[in-house]
């Protein structure tokens, strides 16, 4: 994307970026920071937040796999079991997948990438933030006193009725959460609409702005749905009224319909901003134009348009009629039509490109692969057939991980080293970094590849103890799960090493020609002197562009 904008007064060198005023050093002091309404330092402390959580809900899935290191249970008692699994997915699904790319990496992107000085409403931006942490201190409270048994997706009548456990807490911090993720989406849809620069058509814009615009939707339209269901658990939890205990009147499938119209349609929250990351990543360290430019960007209104009547895919085996199955079935296979079209245009991006392996490509290369996997396996798990033999199987696991973790995390990875730059104005570590992408990609494989074939072999899910002929293929899931969690563990000790002591960046250390590297590292409070005006579509690059890149790259050899 060329652009015409202001820069500062003096020279782009890594040592005068430092010395102009930016967003860290505007100000400081803690006040500065937990009354800011700069997005920039909302998403730093955004990462500070999800990090957090992530590495809490990485520990549960550690014990996890350790108690399922032997047959026995005999690490912890099943009481216990049911809690730690239950944290685990509740802590990773609504205070980690779902907010992670949207509220990091989009809090910071999204104004720099359509010329904006901040996000439409800044003060509601502050304000997400704080209903984000106050949901999490409900959850952590239950985690601390306890914690709750019922599975992330708290069925009924178990959760209304039958569950000793902190339920109440626990799903007050979702619902709270929930507020927070809506005033996020809010910020966005109205900053993409009315704040673009001069010449910024729809049609000029980024992937990736496309897919958090899209994700935006599914937020406004969903996230009110969950926050009634859960409402209503606490309501019949408190009260007694029949809503989804059929011994009081009411119908616990009516709570799995309620649950999953918001829940799969979480996935593409989950997934969709994402993908944006991955044809930003693919479209620059290909050097080529992405191809077939708007139908990506079509494809991410179509999955979140479809994304809403895939849900009942979950009831197959939940008394739902066959008719009713059969057209969730076909539903499901439909979505993966828009999804596949991504991962073809992106291949196709990549045909006869000039590639650079550069650590956030190698991310980027290990989310086609994974993803591709996962949604694969979803097309199967779509199936009748085959849903009916493999569900609340392990399968189903490692399908939800592969699309999740192997999706989700390698984009929000990919998307933390190819902008850390910008954020921080450092370089990192490319050995290190390299080092971690082969051993988050090899160890994920490791963890959940084995899950497939357990599923398949009738290993159920959630169980604390199995047979002794499944321990070899939980054996090489638990030794996975650790070379994994090593792979996670680098990127906090290389990335919190930057800031102190790495090579100062420059302002364009990938020699990128979108919008947001067309400003400072770090970027000024302001982001832009004065406001940019576009002349041209996205990831266009000219000779002279490619030649330029491959001479900044040479920064991270």
């Amino acid at each position: 994307m060329d652009t015409i904008a202001a820069r500062a007064p003096v020279t782009t060198t890594a040592e005068t970026s430092f010395e102009r005023p930016n967003y860290l050093n505007s100000s400081y002091g803690w006040k500065s920071w937990l009354l800011t309404l700069d997005h920039k330092r909302i998403a730093i402390l955004y990462l500070i937040s999800v990090t957090a959580f992530f590495a809490l809900g990485g520990i549960f899935a550690g014990l996890v796999r350790l108690e399922l290191l032997t047959p026995e249970g005999d690490l912890m008692g099943p009481d216990t079991y049911n809690r730690v699994f239950t944290m685990h997915g509740v802590i990773m699904v609504f205070f980690f997948l779902i907010p992670a790319i949207p509220a990091v990496l989009g809090n910071f992107l999204v104004p720099l990438m359509v010329g904006a000085k901040d996000l439409a409403m800044p003060r509601l931006n502050l304000a997400s933030w704080y209903v984000y942490n106050l949901g999490g201190l409900f959850t952590l409270w239950a985690v601390v006193h306890g914690g709750v048994d019922t599975g992330w997706t708290f069925y009924t009548p178990f959760s209304t009725t039958y569950s000793n456990t902190y339920v109440i807490p626990t799903a007050l911090g979702i619902f709270i959460t929930g507020f927070s993720t809506i005033f996020t989406a809010l910020n966005f849809i109205i900053t993409i609409h009315r704040m673009r620069a001069p010449g910024l058509s729809w049609f000029r814009l980024p992937l990736f702005i496309w897919s958090t615009y899209a994700t935006s939707l599914i937020i406004m339209l969903g996230t009110p749905v969950i926050a009634i269901t859960i409402l209503l658990v606490g309501i019949e939890r408190g009260f007694h009224i029949g809503i989804f205990d059929p011994r009081l009147g009411g119908d616990p499938v009516l709570f799995e319909h309620m649950f999953w119209f918001y829940s799969h349609p979480a996935v593409y929250i989950m997934i969709l901003p994402a993908m944006g990351v991955v044809s930003e990543l693919v479209g620059h360290f290909a050097r080529k134009k992405v191809f077939g430019y708007r139908i990506v960007a079509f494809a991410s209104v179509a999955i979140a348009v479809l994304g809403f009547l895939v849900w009942g895919h979950h009831l197959f085996v939940a008394g739902e009629s066959v008719y009713s199955a059969t057209v969730f079935s076909v539903l499901s296979m439909l979505v993966a039509v828009p999804s596949a079209v991504k991962v073809f245009n992106w291949t196709a991006t990549l045909y006869e490109g000039s590639i650079s392996y550069q650590t956030p490509m190698l991310y980027a290369l290990g989310f086609i692969g994974l993803f591709t996997i996962g949604g694969l396996t979803g097309v199967m798990v779509a199936t009748l057939g085959i849903d009916v033999h493999v569900h609340d199987t392990y399968f189903v696991v490692a399908h939800f991980h592969y699309v999740m973790v192997g999706g989700t995390i390698m984009a929000y990875l990919g998307g933390l080293h190819y902008w850390w730059p910008k954020m921080t104005g450092r370089l990192y570590s490319t050995f290190l970094s390299r080092l971690s992408a082969l051993l988050v990609f090899v160890g994920f494989n490791l963890t959940f590849f084995p899950q497939f074939i357990l599923g398949y072999l009738g290993m159920p899910r959630r169980y604390w103890s199995y047979p002794p002929e499944f321990q070899v293929l939980n054996v090489l899931s638990t030794a996975g799960a650790t070379v994994l969690g090593v792979g996670y563990l680098l990127p906090i000790c290389y990335f919190g090493w930057s800031l102190r002591y790495g090579a100062k960046s420059g302002n364009n250390p990938w020699g990128a020609v979108s919008l947001e590297w067309d400003t400072p590292s770090p970027p000024p409070t302001e982001n832009f002197y004065t406001t940019p005006v576009v002349t041209h579509g996205p990831y266009e690059y000219l000779a002279e562009d490619v030649h330029n890149r491959l001479t900044q790259e040479a920064n991270f050899e």
